[in-house]
């Protein structure tokens, strides 16, 4: 069998490279390079009318090879738009043929870049752009060929004729060029130097590159890349500058030196005055940090720690990944670093995330956690009893930086992280469970136990009893990389933690209850306040019932230190007549408080209904001792208190409390009014706390309220004094078919209600949602204004009047969803 054929085009491309410049038409010249006056013809070849000079009539080419040599042909043309669009269907047979699975052959490439670079010469911007599109793909289909000889050098010569296209006059050329740039490889370092520096690069007189057998003089690979990118970002245009910063760090993978320089330039970029440049800049740093091509210096930091405040969130965010991702070889830098991002979250607290890069930055750098981790454990210790610290964003900050110390690549070093920092991280075990990938949130909560000495863990009898291995053993523990704990070990463990510190909470705060008998009420307040925000930072981390029993904790402790506080009024003066402001604020609080344990928690068991109803009597009470005069209002919610009491203790479950009796034997009496005013003072005082120890199962009720794509910057349009329909997304959680809810709009002091049909919602027992428009019938004459709207629900009991009028809701309602403020601007001020 003979050799076979040679290549239709590849033959067509030989032997048009003889009629004229090897060098012009297989690798043409720079754009800035121009022919001598002696020069008998242009640096560049005519139309390179390759395949079809070579096609045999009667001989149809195979393939992509006939598109090929038709639009090669158009690019030649006359009119500007045919021939662009030609280089364009140039660019898609080269897309095509690889998407069918097959390579565009090495003909068709070299033809098509041929083509492409006659073309960049061209007068049409339209042309140029194409012409450039063409030359970046050809390019990457040349990086992908196996290495041959004057490959590289041929790599070289495009980043060249693309950098000289960067120059061009053209805005979408130059961010097309600067694009096909970032896109290069296997472009040799001192091209790629050349490119950050004005400066030319010397080279040596005999260091000429060969491409197919022809010498490319030294002067032709420095030039025309000098400085391009400082060109590029220095650009009037933010398209190109943003272009330029993308590429520059896309090139960074390719040469440590090039990557070090190139970072200097980026952060100059980071105070360009456009926030699209500094996000794509911050896109280009992140780049090379996540693969390691990112070295932070010192001077450096102050551009990192402007970001992390900056008024853009994008920005932010992207700021705090490169800082979990770098290295930072200075403990002033670190700390520089943890301060920033501590102030960040000061100022942004829903940015949660921030945690996990805390935890990042500490991994990364074990030593200087743990230098960290001993001076918190002394600021702890020198904390006085009954002050709470865990409260505040930087103590968490810290705590979770002090426990990533075991977590890093300094296992080997001795870090001694005191045991003090891990029993106080245990709150925080969600946020940091966040930032890990390798363990659970469970795991990690045993782990942390573990190292923080709990006690429990000396007793493993409660794994052996649910019939469980022992699956975390401190010997697993230990091994961080190999924490996976028997699922319902682990959360039988939390159960347990969260249980120990309910009780304990609750041991203290009947402790406080007691003390304020002695008057010391300021001592009390506090003890209170800090249970409460112990309680609150558990609930922040726990979800299902166990999130909702500490929600429910939460507002009972608020409860009781409203009545503390009430308390400490009735001490100061004996007359019963309270004041008109403070007392009345505290009484409305008292009363949501004990409104929101009743209506706002399912699955009440009967004593902690009863400790419920009990305090709604003391909330009457109170109410009534403020008016000194019987009202048959408040004497009507009382005896309907204590007549759900008397049901509730009517089988003998329970028994009704002194309190209570002392109430009921007043209305049994006939000068109920006298006998309850007469007597408050004794009645309040034997009020007591019982705080129970079985909870049952708790689920919370609440509401989320949506309004999409509306802001103070995206506002709603209306009309004036008409109505305007809203769309609200509407998400109910264990709410059941007995529940009265209504939507409250508020405008000024006009209120609407408007009922919420159950049956229009979608989902389970446990989530519901649904999705409906909800008219505002009275609109104000005014130029733009701001409705705030809840969700409501209608409590049990005594009510009076219909607050929103005919067909609205009783008086006697609790918020169930937080306010939500939609944005509204009258259609002629558009």
């Amino acid at each position: 069998m003979g050799e076979p054929e040679p290549h239709l085009l590849s033959s067509a491309h030989t032997t048009a490279g003889t009629t004229s410049s090897p060098f012009t038409l297989n690798h043409p010249g720079l754009m800035n390079e121009r022919p001598a006056a002696s020069d008998p013809g242009p640096s560049f070849p005519k139309r390179p009318r390759v395949a079809a000079e070579l096609q045999s009539p009667g001989v149809s080419a195979p393939g992509p090879e006939a598109e090929v040599s038709a639009l090669v042909s158009m690019a030649g043309g006359l009119y500007p738009l045919a021939r662009a669009e030609a280089l364009r269907g140039l660019a898609a047979v080269l897309e095509k043929a690889d998407a069918i699975g097959g390579c565009a052959g090495g003909g068709i490439v070299e033809c098509c870049y041929g083509c492409a670079v006659e073309s960049m010469m061209g007068e049409d911007d339209g042309v140029r752009l194409a012409a450039v599109r063409l030359v970046g793909l050809c390019a990457q289909k040349f990086a992908v060929r196996v290495d041959v000889d004057g490959d590289g050098d041929q790599m070289d010569l495009i980043f060249l004729q693309l950098s000289s296209m960067a120059r061009d006059m053209c805005p979408k050329v130059r961010v097309e060029a600067f694009s096909a740039l970032g896109k290069m490889h296997r472009v040799s370092e001192g091209v790629l130097l050349q490119s950050l520096s004005k400066k030319v690069i010397k080279t040596d007189a005999c260091s000429g590159s060969i491409v197919k057998g022809i010498k490319l003089p030294p002067k032709l690979k420095i030039p025309c890349a000098a400085g391009i990118f400082v060109h590029g970002i220095e650009d009037e245009l933010y398209q190109v500058r943003a272009a330029a910063c993308k590429s520059l760090g896309a090139l960074a993978k390719f040469s440590t030196q090039y990557a070090q320089k190139s970072v200097d330039l980026l952060m100059d970029m980071m105070n360009d005055h456009t926030e699209a440049v500094r996000l794509e800049t911050l896109q280009a740093l992140l780049y090379m940090a996540t693969y390691g091509y990112l070295s932070v210096q010192e001077q450096h930091m102050h551009m990192f720690l402007g970001l992390l405040v900056d008024a853009n969130a994008s920005i932010r965010e992207a700021a705090r990944k490169i800082l979990g991702l770098v290295n930072l070889p200075k403990l002033q830098m670190f700390k520089s670093a943890i301060d920033g991002l501590i102030a960040s979250l000061e100022k942004n607290p829903e940015e949660q995330d921030i945690y996990g890069v805390l935890f990042s930055i500490g991994k990364n750098h074990g030593s200087f956690s743990a230098n960290i981790a001993k001076h918190l454990a002394k600021e702890i210790s020198m904390v006085s009893d009954g002050e709470l610290i865990l409260d505040k964003p930087r103590i968490k900050a810290l705590l979770i930086v002090s426990i990533s110390a075991p977590f890093s690549d300094d296992k080997h070093k001795k870090l001694d992280i005191p045991s003090i920092i891990f029993s106080h991280a245990i709150s925080l075990v969600g946020k940091v469970s966040c930032a890990l990938e390798v363990i659970n949130q469970d795991s990690l909560l045993s782990y942390l136990c573990h190292k923080g000495g709990m006690p429990f863990w000396e007793n493993r009898s409660m794994y052996a009893e649910s019939g469980e291995s022992e699956g975390c053993s401190v010997e697993t523990v230990e091994n961080c990389a190999h924490m996976e704990n028997t699922a319902k070990a682990a959360k039988c463990l939390d159960e347990v933690l969260i249980m120990q510190s309910i009780k304990s909470i609750l041991e203290t705060v009947e402790g406080a209850w007691t003390m304020r008998m002695s008057c010391n009420i300021v001592e009390v307040r506090t003890v209170l306040r800090t249970r409460r925000e112990e309680l609150k930072i558990l609930a922040e981390n726990s979800s299902g019932s166990s999130g909702a029993l500490l929600s429910f904790l939460c507002e009972y402790l608020d409860a009781i230190q409203f009545i503390v506080e009430l308390w400490q009024l009735i001490q100061l003066d004996n007359s019963y007549a309270f004041g008109l402001t403070s007392p009345d604020i505290l009484l409305d609080k008292l009363d949501i408080s004990v409104r929101r344990m009743e209506c706002c928690y399912a699955g009440l068991n009967r004593e902690l209904e009863v400790q419920v109803l009990e305090l709604a009597l003391l909330v009457n009470l109170f109410r009534l001792s403020k008016a000194g005069i019987c009202s048959k209002l408040l004497l009507d919610k009382l005896l309907w208190v204590v007549n759900r009491l008397e049901g509730l203790c009517a089988d003998g479950s329970c028994e009704l409390s002194d309190f209570s009796r002392e109430i009921k034997k007043a209305f049994d009496g006939n000068s109920i009014g006298d006998a309850l005013i007469d007597n408050i003072c004794t009645s309040l005082e034997l009020f007591r706390l019982k705080p129970t120890t079985d909870f049952g199962m708790l689920k919370r009720i609440c509401a989320v309220l949506q309004v999409s794509d509306n802001d103070s910057e995206n506002p709603l349009s209306y009309v004036c004094g008409l109505p305007v329909g809203v769309r609200f997304r509407i998400s109910l959680w264990n709410i059941s078919s007995h529940h009265r809810l209504w939507i409250r709009m508020i405008v000024g002091e006009s209120i609407q209600h408007t009922f919420l049909e159950l049956s229009c919602f979608g989902g389970n027992e446990e989530v519901k949602s649904c999705s409906m428009v909800v008219p505002l019938y009275a609109t104000p004459m005014a130029c733009s204004f701001v409705l705030r709207v809840c969700l409501v629900m209608e409590c049990p009991g005594i009510s009076t009047h219909q607050a929103g009028g005919l067909g609205g809701p009783s008086d006697c309602v609790v918020q169930l969803s937080d306010e939500l403020d939609v944005y509204f601007v009258s259609t002629g001020q558009r």
